[in-house]
């Protein structure tokens, strides 16, 4: 049998073209274009894997990029913020800020909820007379516990009401640091003296080596709190209390407004009262206070939402931090 195209001239390419047909008939030639084509493969699987690593380096540093971008913007934003407040304080715009909710002002509301403790029950064996006089005794005990707490009774009058236990008990006044130094026994403590308006400056032990350099403290204006009760930290006792906004991780002063002068009173709006002369440690005022003393978002210094203010002058502010409680 013969085919009708080997009646043609054959040209030079189809000869070429014929013998590589015929040559990859074979075996050899077979196995071998298995082995380039397995050998691609691999290749473009490689080149797929850098691709990909490619991508996702890329995505990860303009993921970067845009968090440090936000991270700016949100500092410029509240630096603006502070500002206006500033702004609108000194031309008489009353300012309306909502209480910081965090774990510490939320913890006396959940302890208040808390059910009464079960009186103690009866013996089954004891006299029902022995009871009756057991309640009468203890029901003149409670009429004269509430009588105490009420008020405190003076001498040829009636007994005076109790002050409320809010911020207007604390004695805060702006301060001047006159000099600081490391205390003798104590790597962690500064004992600072302090110009708070007095005929003589007061003693000052805080800790805050770690958190605030010597040249931060040195001629710096501070809000000092000046009626806690006068305590000895490591041989010398502390007249005063630095107040500070305070994180775990961080803690820096609180900047009074421009023009403070030592001996200028801290005010809220709303909390009239004058304050205690000494806070007493049994009553636990500090205590009971302190947890709703924040700076808010925009770097104001607050009790319940109430600025930290100087009369004439502004409010109180933290320099960077935010959302944090004040010690």
């Amino acid at each position: 049998m013969t085919f009708r195209l080997m009646s043609f001239p054959l040209t030079a390419s189809c000869r070429l073209f014929v013998r590589s047909v015929l040559r990859m008939t074979s075996p050899e030639v077979v196995q071998r274009l298995e082995q380039r084509a397995m050998q691609a493969d691999e290749a473009i699987n490689i080149l797929k894997t850098q691709i990909q690593m490619l991508k996702q380096h890329a995505v990860t540093a303009e993921e970067q990029r845009l968090k440090k971008e936000n991270d700016q913007l949100r500092l410029q934003v509240d630096d603006l913020k502070a500002k206006l407040t500033l702004a609108e304080i000194q031309n008489g715009v009353q300012q309306v800020y909502l209480p910081v909710r965090t774990a510490a002002t939320e913890a006396p509301a959940a302890q208040t909820a808390d059910p009464a403790p079960k009186a103690a029950e009866a013996k089954p064996g004891q006299k029902q007379a022995q009871k009756g006089g057991k309640g009468d005794k203890a029901a003149g005990k409670s009429e004269k516990k509430g009588e105490k707490k009420g008020g405190e009774k003076k001498k040829g009058g009636p007994p005076q009401e109790e002050k409320p236990v809010d911020v207007s008990r604390l004695d805060m006044r702006i301060g001047r640091i006159l000099s600081v130094k490391k205390h003798p026994d104590a790597d962690t403590l500064y004992v600072e003296e302090i110009d708070v308006g007095e005929a003589a400056p007061r003693t000052v032990v805080s800790g805050l080596v770690k958190h605030v350099s010597m040249e931060e403290m040195e001629d710096r204006i501070v809000i000092a709190m000046c009626n806690l009760k006068p305590a000895k930290m490591r041989g010398i006792t502390s007249q005063a209390m630095v107040m500070c906004a305070s994180s775990p991780e961080k803690v820096e002063l609180l900047d009074p407004p421009a023009g403070s002068q030592p001996g200028d009173r801290i005010a809220f709006e709303g909390y009239p009262g004058e304050p205690d002369t000494v806070l007493q440690p049994k009553k636990k005022v500090w205590e009971s206070v302190q947890p709703d003393l924040q700076v808010t978002s925009d770097k104001v210094a607050t009790y319940k939402g109430v600025p930290f203010t100087v009369a004439g002058k502004g409010v109180c502010t933290s320099k960077t931090m935010t959302n944090v409680g004040i010690k």
